[in-house]
């Protein structure tokens, strides 16, 4: 009884808490996508008006186009790099450990403040260097371009994101048997023959979480283009979320983005099942 006792007192506050500010907020926000409140003053009941003009509205489909080529593309950087760096650093080179907390860096620093440092070095160091060698189509800012600024958004993006997967993927190399490569080498495989028929299979899983983690995170980007854009030129890199919080909380559309906020979220959670389901058959047939 008493110990029965001690796990609700454990978990209601927690629950409560939960309810209080996830849940209520979430459903708060349904309602209010169902009105035309503009985020202040007095509203109407609209019903489903603005979820249909979502669909024809430019800009919302220009965002889910540059957030979606934006996510899939930096996910699939992201996982290529940090998979090959893992596999470097799980070998046997000198100062291991050492390097594996200096790769882990960027995954703590806060990305508003490396955002605006890579911002200078957009707009300022690497033009000027350029300049100096001669190169130039890059004596000016690609920030500045709009068939370019969404380059230095996944520079960013995949140099911050490469040190959580690094991890992930050293924790997974682990866990592979080292008499499996000693057999496998024994029968003559090579280095690719092992990677392609030992590693990768056993580290399926893990590869499962890092991808549909990273293109969770990089659908959600936004401080990234906070940094460096701010969603321009014009609006060539402006990504979903940066749109629902410019337009909700700055440009009077607070319904009509929390229309889109309620859209984008259902989106996410039907890619994040259907990727992680194809990702764990094709575990099994690597």
């Amino acid at each position: 009884m008493t110990s029965g006792r001690t796990y609700y007192l454990m978990v209601l506050p927690a629950l409560a808490l939960f309810l209080l500010f996830h849940t209520f907020p979430v459903l708060q926000g349904v309602y209010y996508s169902l009105t035309n409140y503009a985020g202040y003053g007095r509203y109407d009941f609209v019903g489903l008006d603005n979820y249909l003009n979502l669909f024809q509205d430019s800009r919302i489909w220009d965002s889910y186009v540059f957030t979606f080529q934006f996510a899939v593309v930096s996910t699939v950087l992201t996982n290529v790099i940090a998979l090959a760096v893992a596999l470097g650093l799980h070998g046997r080179i000198r100062f291991r450990n050492t390097l594996r907390g200096v790769f882990f860096i960027p995954n703590v620093l806060a990305i508003l403040i490396v955002g605006y440092i890579f911002n200078y070095l957009f707009s300022n160091s690497l033009p000027y260097i350029a300049e100096k060698l001669g190169i130039g189509a890059l004596s000016t800012s690609i920030l500045a371009d709009p068939d370019l600024a969404w380059v230095g958004v996944v520079i960013l993006a995949v140099w911050q994101a490469v040190a959580f997967n690094v991890i992930i993927f050293l924790a997974g190399l682990q866990t592979v048997p080292e008499d499996l490569y000693e057999a496998a080498t024994l029968d003559g495989a090579g280095a690719w023959q092992r990677f392609r028929s030992v590693t990768l299979p056993l580290i399926g899983p893990f590869v499962t979480i890092n991808m549909v983690l990273a293109l969770r995170n990089f659908l959600q980007v936004f401080d990234h283009i906070a940094a460096l854009t701010s969603g321009g030129p014009g609006t060539s890199t402006t990504s979903v979320a940066y749109l629902i919080y410019n337009g909700g909380l700055n440009g009077g559309e607070y319904a009509y983005q929390t229309a889109n906020a309620v859209v984008f979220f259902i989106c996410i959670v039907v890619i994040s099942i259907c990727q992680l389901r194809v990702l764990q058959r094709r575990e099994g047939n690597i």
